[in-house]
């Protein structure tokens, strides 16, 4: 040993993380199975009840050369998204779910010193790509469960790289129109990034809404994130995209890894995003399904927060036997999974996945048991 290396401190007896990830809590997904011998209906991770497309299934099973390499570049990928919304191919990034894409720009973006806002139910992935990269998370309250453009530009400091907004809002269901949208980008600072999570944005029905891919074309500070796991039902692949500023999708390329999405999941992709007809299929769905279970929920005396997704939150009285947790361990013992609120701060609150007929129906008699009270009479 060298005099200089036996003149080293040792800091610990063991290695320790850097400072911020052992405040990371661990995303804990919601359950998948309901125990015992019922029938399970997974409503706590908003899941498209109808599955992938026929076409997507097809080339999922096509793409049997385990042996090679994916294409590094997901180029037919991009090529397919492009192509769908008449973007740039390479403006477009694809990654194992956007979760990844939401890690690679925090990385790139932000590090020790810097401050990254979202809003206070935003989705929590931003708190934990946040803290990986060694920034400082800023979180800003809400305004009736739905995220106030004022509130975050007042949170902006020197110290600002990045605002994440989720649009709509997963857990809420909420959005902001988007003249709200674009009034947040024109109060933030050139420099600061605002990455538009669209997750949901295939199922919004509103005039006043849009996922944000015009105020990518014309702003150098805005990303958009899209996702295969809602409604194109291929969760279990993990794809999302990222469509940005050249100089975006250049650092972003920088370090992901060289091949981020696997084979099968770039071919199942590709053929489902041509399948319009069975996305068209999906939000027909949604949006017979998501009225009715909106419905039925407030008539058995339920808040649910109003939704533009494929899920709603039903908020439970604070009463003895009637919480959210006790609706939860009820629902469970019957086969309906729903996904608990306590690590968004709604302990009172359960997020429902809009499911099959069977499941929406069977959802509302059991809350109707629950609650003590008899089954309204609503159709589809």
């Amino acid at each position: 040993m060298s005099a200089s290396s036996s003149s080293i401190t040792p800091v610990a007896d063991r290695p320790v993380p850097r400072p911020g990830v052992l405040a990371i809590e661990a995303y804990v997904p919601g359950k998948a199975q309901a125990g015992g011998a019922v029938k399970t209906y997974k409503l706590s991770a908003n899941e498209n009840p109808l599955g992938p497309s026929p076409k997507a299934r097809e080339a999922f099973h096509a793409a049997d050369a385990l042996e090679l390499y994916p294409d590094g570049s997901s180029t037919k990928l991009r090529e397919a998204i492009a192509g769908a919304y008449g973007l740039d191919a390479g403006r477009l990034v694809c990654g194992t779910g956007s979760d990844e894409l939401i890690t690679l720009i925090a990385a790139a973006y932000a590090g020790p010193g810097d401050e990254v806002i979202y809003s206070q139910y935003g989705f929590l992935v931003y708190r934990i790509a946040t803290l990986a990269a060694g920034a400082t998370p800023v979180v800003v309250p809400e305004k009736n469960l739905t995220a106030d453009v004022d509130a975050l530009l007042a949170a902006v400091t020197e110290k600002t790289r990045i605002v994440f907004l989720a649009n709509p809002n997963n857990p809420t269901g909420t959005y902001l129109p988007f003249d709200e949208v674009r009034r947040l980008q024109r109060g933030l600072p050139s420099h600061v990034l605002l990455v538009l999570d669209a997750a949901y944005a295939e199922y919004v029905r509103r005039n006043d809404y849009e996922s944000g891919i015009e105020l990518v074309a014309t702003a150098r500070n805005v990303a958009m994130l899209r996702t295969f796991s809602k409604i194109h039902g291929l969760a279990a692949l993990r794809v999302g995209w990222l469509y940005g500023p050249a100089e975006v999708v250049d650092a972003v390329n920088r370090i992901r890894g060289a091949f981020n999405v696997n084979s099968a999941a770039i071919a199942a992709a590709t053929a489902a995003i041509g399948d319009t007809a069975h996305v068209e299929a999906a939000v027909a769905h949604n949006d017979v399904w998501l009225a009715w279970v909106t419905d039925a929920l407030t008539a058995l005396g339920l808040t649910v927060t109003p939704s533009v997704g494929n899920f709603v939150l039903a908020h439970f009285r604070d009463v003895e036997g009637r919480r959210a947790r006790d609706a939860d361990a009820f629902l469970s013992a019957r086969g309906l999974i729903l996904r608990r609120m306590d690590a968004y701060g709604l302990p009172g609150a359960l997020r429902i996945t809009i499911g099959t007929e069977e499941a929406n129906r069977l959802l509302v008699a059991v809350l109707s048991e629950f609650l003590g009270s008899k089954e309204p009479g609503h159709g589809a």
